[in-house]
């Protein structure tokens, strides 16, 4: 399966741990994996993929926010109404539900089908929900 993982860290960086370990759980399943940074690239890729993941961090401790360049990505790849997809959040902070919420919504409005959401604790956990993708 084509699967595309969407880094949005809360700003502009290289992919984190978490993000890479996501890949790798996914990649030793068997799936062809590229990752998109909303930071660096725009959307208009994400149609082409069979699956779409995004990983998120909150954008402070203390906020639900999440960075508003997530919604911008999305939509700029269109069509992607019905694309089965998953959320991602990295649990930090005191309002990680409300950054999951923000997230999913961001991702609804877009069309996105979010058959499974799930917090990232550590790199061993991120690594084993990505194996769990397509499974």
């Amino acid at each position: 399966m084509r699967i595309a993982v969407v880094s949005a860290p809360a700003v502009k960086k290289e992919p984190s741990d978490y993000v890479r370990s996501v890949v790798k759980g996914m990649q030793a399943m068997g799936h062809h994996v590229d990752i998109v940074d909303v930071w660096t690239e725009d959307g208009v890729r994400l149609p082409g993929y069979d699956y779409i993941a995004v990983t998120a961090e909150p954008l402070s401790f203390f906020s639900g926010k999440i960075a508003p360049i997530i919604s911008k990505a999305l939509a700029a790849g269109s069509s992607l109404a019905g694309k089965k997809s998953s959320a991602f959040i990295k649990k930090s902070g005191l309002f990680s539900n409300r950054a999951m919420a923000n997230l999913m919504k961001a991702m609804e409005k877009e069309g996105m089908v979010i058959n499974w959401s799930d917090f990232i604790l550590n790199t061993s956990h991120a690594e084993a929900l990505g194996k769990k993708i397509g499974a």
